[in-house]
């Protein structure tokens, strides 16, 4: 399947960062984009730029998904809507907890739930799950983020289980550090979060990110894209640390 083979894309978290470059390459690809989001001004903003259908709705409110989506029949779901909390799970308090497990997990199953038997009854659909490099390596803190991008790393597995015998297509992007307002979200400073993250590194751009997506949705029908990581040249996963302890 190539992008002719799909009509109508479902992006969330859309409004901007890696969403809205994922709407805006769609759009030019010539789909219709429903672009969800919770930021009113900035959905709007893209939708008059990139002439995407909004749609300000919060992806953990279940009923407003279900009534959204059910007579949207999307060829294509983009599954990017994220949160982070600073803090491991030593230090996360329950709202951490919660909001990241609901917003990174539970939503995207829900939105799967959703769209998979459709695309099935019509043998054509196209799932793809943005996830990240915190999903397959470890590193220090964010233990429930890393749960939750562990999770729909698995999630993309079976769900091309559960597509079997249908031309049903499931891709998982798992990005290294990319240039989002995330770490600025996250420590609750856009200024320090450049400087610290961002300054001086040769980081991803989210267009390198909606590129990767329009890769995969561009190969023929016979062909599944399953994992692409993609990552920053200068930017190196794992690692291993030992203390010494002399007690």
């Amino acid at each position: 399947m190539a992008f002719s083979d799909y009509r109508t894309a479902l992006v969330t978290g859309a409004s901007a960062g890696i969403g809205a470059a994922i709407v805006e390459n769609f759009v030019a690809h010539g789909l219709t984009v429903h672009a969800l989001s919770r930021n009113r001004a900035r959905l709007e903003a893209l939708a008059a730029r990139t002439g995407c259908i909004a749609h300000v709705v919060d992806v953990t409110d279940l009923a407003a998904i279900e009534a959204l989506v059910k007579p949207l029949e999307p060829d294509v779901l983009v599954n990017n809507a994220g949160v982070s909390r600073a803090g491991d799970i030593a230090t996360m308090d329950a709202f951490g907890v919660d909001e990241q497990v609901d917003v990174n997990l539970r939503a995207a199953l829900h939105l799967i739930r959703l769209t998979l038997p459709g695309m099935m009854a019509r043998d054509r659909g196209h799932i793809v799950n943005i996830t990240s490099i915190a999903g397959l390596y470890h590193f220090g803190g964010n233990t429930v983020y890393h749960a939750t991008k562990a999770a729909m790393h698995m999630v993309s597995r079976q769900t091309r289980v559960a597509a079997y015998g249908r031309r049903v297509r499931v891709t998982e992007i798992v990005p290294g550090r990319a240039e989002t307002e995330i770490f600025a979200k996250v420590i609750g400073d856009a200024e320090r979060a450049q400087k610290q993250f961002y300054d001086g590194f040769e980081s991803l751009k989210v267009e390198d990110v909606a590129d990767a997506v329009a890769y995969a949705l561009s190969t023929p029908r016979h062909v599944n894209i399953g994992q692409i990581e993609i990552m920053p040249t200068l930017q190196v996963p794992g690692g291993l640390n030992f203390e010494k302890r002399t007690d």
